[in-house]
């Protein structure tokens, strides 16, 4: 496979991270990777926000990648893999970078230091080490809503000279800083937007696509919006998103990945919605909306 850089466009999927009694679920993880193998998804992130990667042990990581690996492997179809990475400790996730060096991944998702708020500078010299000591190349994760500071355009721009960094999940929640960045940036480093609910917006501004919990479901659908406007079919584009523009609100009325997870559990692709405190199961008023929406959609389809 090519370089990360030259796969880093389209719709790329957060893996939700299935777990039974407490452990990783292999039996839904492999069923997850047959599913989605089969959409048209670019790429896969594991372990990252939706992955519920803060609960997961070095173990657990590695088998996830494994399993995820394998089961592409025997479907016959090869999608890039980001490792989704976080902390506050520059050297501790070098250390991470180190372990992780020799699995079978092309590159990492790394968001930025969390409740420290470092400067401007301080997020330079951060990511500056990280990309000096990956094995494998590195997208940043800009979230300031999550981490309580944002990557500015000009730290942005800096980061992306470095030949380790190729592009960004953009969460920024400021769309004049992203037509910036995207207007600003260098031509191969690519952009996907993060933020589900404006991933068409974000798309007609010129980002390369989306990394997208909410395209667990209704997967062809979040690849067909891409797709028509990669066409220029703005207006089939926009047809398309009209049919899962709610369904981005629904899958985060409750902290994700919950809702996503209860989903996936009532349409049979996971043993069990279970999440890892602190995050917990949906309430019954959403279990109850979910199951409407499901319902509503299998009729329109039928």
């Amino acid at each position: 496979m090519t370089g990360l850089r030259d796969h880093l466009h389209g719709l790329w999927l957060p893996l939700v991270t299935p777990f039974q009694g407490g452990a990783l679920d292999d039996r839904s993880l492999r069923r997850l990777t047959r599913h989605y193998g089969g959409q048209a998804v670019d790429g896969f992130i594991l372990g990252a926000t939706s992955g519920e990667g803060m609960t997961l042990r070095g173990a657990e990581f590695e088998r996830l990648v494994a399993v995820v690996r394998d089961e592409m492997a025997a479907g016959g179809r090869s999608l890039p893999i980001c490792l989704g990475l976080s902390g506050a400790d520059t050297s501790r996730l070098q250390e991470r970078l180190d372990e992780t060096a020799d699995w079978p991944i092309d590159g990492y998702l790394i968001a930025s230091p969390y409740y420290v708020r470092p400067s401007q500078r301080g997020l330079l010299a951060h990511f500056e080490a990280l990309a000096d000591h990956a094995a494998w190349p590195i997208a940043l994760y800009n979230i300031p809503y999550r981490c309580a500071v944002n990557i500015t355009n000009q730290t942005m721009l800096r980061l992306a000279e470095h030949k380790n960094i190729v592009g960004l999940k953009d969460c920024g929640a400021s769309r004049e800083q992203s037509i910036a960045l995207l207007r600003d940036r260098p031509k191969d480093f690519r952009v996907l937007t993060g933020e589900d609910a404006n991933y068409l917006e974000a798309l007609i501004d010129g980002a390369d696509g989306g990394i997208l919990l909410s395209a667990h479901v209704e997967t062809a659908i979040f690849a067909a919006v891409y797709a028509e406007l990669k066409r220029g079919n703005h207006d089939a584009a926009q047809a398309r998103w009209h049919e899962v523009a709610e369904l981005t609100r629904l899958l985060f009325t409750e902290p994700s990945p919950a809702p996503a997870k209860y989903w996936l559990w009532r349409s049979g692709l996971i043993d069990s919605p279970e999440v890892r405190l602190p995050m917990v199961e949906v309430s019954s008023e959403l279990a109850a909306a979910i199951d409407r929406e499901i319902e509503r959609r299998r009729k329109v389809a039928a």
